[in-house]
């Protein structure tokens, strides 16, 4: 197990008067089930898991009455050993998509508070994407609006993936101080934080592909755990997707290296096949987002805050939400590559991506600005209570655009701007470049 910061949600919850059923969604294979477990094991006398998606006859507990006291003789008479005990009893729900009644039960928990209930939910059956038989079964349940506290679940982000590396505290104490003051990292610190930067983008933020890294340092293993997940989605695209879309989607989601290939990266239909459509693909790529997979990046119509209410909803980027799943969906070698430093035009790619998963991750919308000028800016981000660009240059560059910003504030309405990439912190004027491996800090909104 790593540690992971739905520990800290968990707890802070846990301390609740009155808690809701707590109901904890996000991708497959982020780390849902094992978290919830290991928080379960350490907090309560008594844990009862029912795990919807492989013992599909657990659904017969919820099949009556939904009051407290019958759920819990049904538990209790199906599954010999599960004691329920007032304020000592967690239930976890696992893959709680999979039987809409034992989510409507949850206002039933919440009301009666004996127990505590932790849920997970997988995006592509949360969001609604149902089989035909599924659907039926939602017909006849309703979602407990009121009575439950849902909260997204990520891969491991960055700062995680340096936890499992054994970054101590005080190197992120450090780390801060340096950010606080505009202070260069110390030379040994740093190469060691660029480099496990590095590892992280080939290995990215699914924890069965970190363990496997850390534990065997074999990155044909870990590429091959990394492919099983795709894989996996895959199948879930077959399965969840509506009927119309069955036959776009997978194109649609293998077309998003070669969208992120391209000098203007605006998400392009025509990309993914000839003469395509918007209507033709935007409910694959909408499925695609819905599962977790993607995230889209967009084009705000002036860099001015409010940044969600400038943006224009039909011009956008499409990337990877996890890092390590883009760079195993290219060719054998690329992570080589990047570990070399040899990855000429296509770093861009990977490196606005590796932008995108922290800023992600971080639970941040993701923004940028494109005029038909030419003038781009990879990011844009309220930091400080200013709209503030943040550009990715993997190595020091011009960053034309940005300058063309920030000489015209009373056009822009920019006054301080963020540049990452692989140097050290300083200044020029009023922009304030960062190491990648410090974008995690950049918390204040």
């Amino acid at each position: 197990m790593y540690k992971r910061k739905i520990e800290a949600t968990m707890h802070e919850w846990k301390l609740r008067d009155g808690r809701k059923p707590l109901v904890i969604k996000g991708c497959r294979q982020c780390g849902k089930t094992s978290s919830v477990k290991a928080f379960a094991a350490g907090n309560y006398q008594h844990v009862i898991y029912l795990d919807f998606h492989e013992h599909r006859e657990y659904k017969a507990f919820f099949s009556g009455a939904l009051d407290v006291d019958t759920i819990t003789l049904n538990i209790t008479l199906g599954i010999p050993g599960a004691r329920f005990v007032a304020g000592e009893t967690c239930l976890i729900f696992d893959e709680i998509q999979e039987c809409p009644s034992a989510r409507a039960s949850l206002k039933f928990f919440k009301l009666d508070g004996r127990y505590d209930v932790i849920c997970t939910g997988s995006l592509p059956g949360v969001s609604g994407y149902r089989l035909p038989d599924e659907q039926k079964e939602d017909s006849a349940a309703s979602i407990p609006v009121g009575y439950e506290d849902i909260v997204n679940m990520y891969p491991m982000d960055f700062e995680e993936w340096l936890w499992a590396n054994d970054v101590q505290p005080q190197h992120f104490d450090y780390l801060r101080k340096c950010l606080e003051r505009e202070e260069p990292v110390a030379e040994g610190i740093h190469q060691r934080m660029h480099e496990l930067l590095l590892k992280y983008v080939i290995v990215g933020g699914m924890p069965e592909a970190v363990s496997t890294f850390l534990n065997t340092n074999d990155m044909g293993q870990t590429q091959k755990v990394q492919r099983d997940i795709i894989e996996a989605y895959k199948d879930d695209m077959l399965k969840y997707a509506r009927q119309e879309d069955k036959g776009h989607i997978r194109e649609c989601f293998e077309s998003i290296p070669a969208q992120l290939a391209r000098d203007n990266k605006k998400f392009t239909y025509s990309i993914i096949r000839p003469n395509a459509r918007s209507a033709q693909y935007r409910g694959s790529l909408q499925w695609i987002e819905d599962a977790g997979i993607i995230r889209r990046c967009y084009n705000l119509n002036i860099t001015e805050l409010p940044l969600d209410g400038n943006a224009d909803k039909d011009s956008f980027k499409v990337y990877m939400a996890d890092i390590g799943l883009l760079v195993s969906m290219l060719e054998e070698g690329t992570a080589w590559s990047i570990m070399q430093g040899n990855m000429l035009s296509y770093k861009g790619a990977i490196f606005e991506n590796l932008m995108a998963d922290i800023l992600n991750k971080m639970g941040r919308k993701l923004y940028y600005f494109q005029k038909t000028s030419g003038l781009e800016l990879d990011f844009v981000i309220r930091y400080r209570g200013e709209c503030c660009p943040l550009e990715c240059k993997a190595r020091t560059g011009n960053a034309k655009s940005l300058q063309t910003v920030m000489k015209h504030p009373e056009q822009y309405h920019v006054y301080n701007a963020l540049k990452v990439g692989s140097y050290n912190v300083g200044r020029s004027g009023n922009v304030l470049t960062l190491p990648f491996y410090m974008a995690f800090m950049l918390t204040d909104a």
